[in-house]
């Protein structure tokens, strides 16, 4: 799932400095992962600590975190992916606004796929209402569909926008593929709610913080995988079909700073670590020296290669930082 500011290359990197500046075994501390986006970060540390606390205010990604970070009991999954699949296609809220064939010039699926999506999606509300699923499973099979449709959306791979003609993965028929997924452990948890809201109900050992960090709202540019998630009526806006969505004040330059700021002062946590690039809005000097109030600072860096919408296989470059702060007690 190409998703933007994912982690996921960044894990052997984040998990070297995470581990060597707690200095103590991870198993035995609670981790932390306020932003989740695409999940990446606490999956990648889900099996290394005591456990995770994981949160983002996109509903799509608490859909995703919730069946990677809470799913017990795996049976029947096969088979009812299997159901899904096989299902007739039906003309819904996707085929209606965002597939040419739906009459409002919206072009994110091939009209097969589009009618595909409303089947599953119907289905798996269906099974819920009728409890043939409990939550834990609504939330995994859910998942599974977000996942497989980024596969054959007709985007640059993310959603603020449609491609004019069809690629050629856009006419490939949507196939629902189990997610990897382990069974998970209770102590697990998965929020849905505002970062700077939650942080005042939390504590623990590591916080890792990965914050929208240019002017770019994930809720315009995903906003379509929140409509699947949803699933409930509304009037789209625009040629792009957009919804009323999330807007984050990390991506606005008035309000960035203070965010971060009200963020760190807030957090009771130990060890905290913030990852942000050379591009952010928050210059890297305001970070050093916010965080230096705070209790004892370091910063290393890694050069990788950027996600780009428009051109993912373009070799563009940035340099990730990873500040480093233990608090004051």
């Amino acid at each position: 799932m190409h998703y933007i500011g994912s982690k996921e290359k960044l894990l052997p990197f984040l998990k070297r400095e995470i581990s060597h500046h707690v200095g103590e075994p991870l198993h035995v501390k609670s981790f932390c992962d306020l932003f989740a986006g695409s999940g990446a970060v606490g999956r990648g540390f889900n099996e290394e600590v005591l456990h995770v606390s994981s949160n983002d205010v996109e509903y799509y990604s608490y859909i995703i975190n919730h069946a990677y970070l809470k799913t017990s009991s795996l049976k029947d999954y096969t088979h009812q992916i299997d159901e899904l699949n096989q299902l007739a296609l039906t003309q819904g809220l996707i085929f209606k606004h965002y597939a040419l064939g739906g009459g409002e010039k919206r072009h994110y699926f091939s009209d097969e796929n589009a009618q595909k999506i409303d089947a599953i999606r119907q289905h798996i509300e269906l099974w819920y209402h009728n409890q043939s699923i409990d939550k834990e499973r609504y939330y995994l099979l859910l998942a599974t569909l977000i996942k497989s449709v980024t596969y054959i959306a007709n985007t640059a791979s993310i959603f603020s926008a449609f491609l004019k003609n069809l690629k050629k993965t856009a006419h490939t028929p949507l196939y629902l593929d189990a997610l990897h997924v382990r069974e998970n452990r209770e102590e697990n948890r998965v929020y849905h709610n505002d970062s700077n809201t939650l942080i005042k109900e939390l504590q623990g050992d590591i916080l890792y913080l990965d914050p929208p960090y240019n002017l770019r709202q994930y809720g315009a540019n995903y906003h379509l995988l929140n409509t699947i998630a949803e699933y409930k009526p509304f009037k789209p806006k625009g040629k792009t079909g957009l919804r009323k969505y999330y807007s984050s004040p990390f991506s606005k330059r008035k309000s960035a700073y203070e965010s971060l700021r009200n963020l760190l002062e807030n957090a009771k946590f130990e060890h905290i670590f913030l990852s942000y690039n050379n591009d952010g809005i928050i210059d890297n000097n305001d970070i050093e020296k916010l965080m230096k109030n705070l209790g004892k600072y370091e910063q290393v860096f890694q050069e990788h290669k950027r996600f780009n919408a428009k051109n993912a296989t373009k070799n563009y470059k940035t340099i990730e930082y990873l500040h480093i702060l233990k608090k004051f007690r």
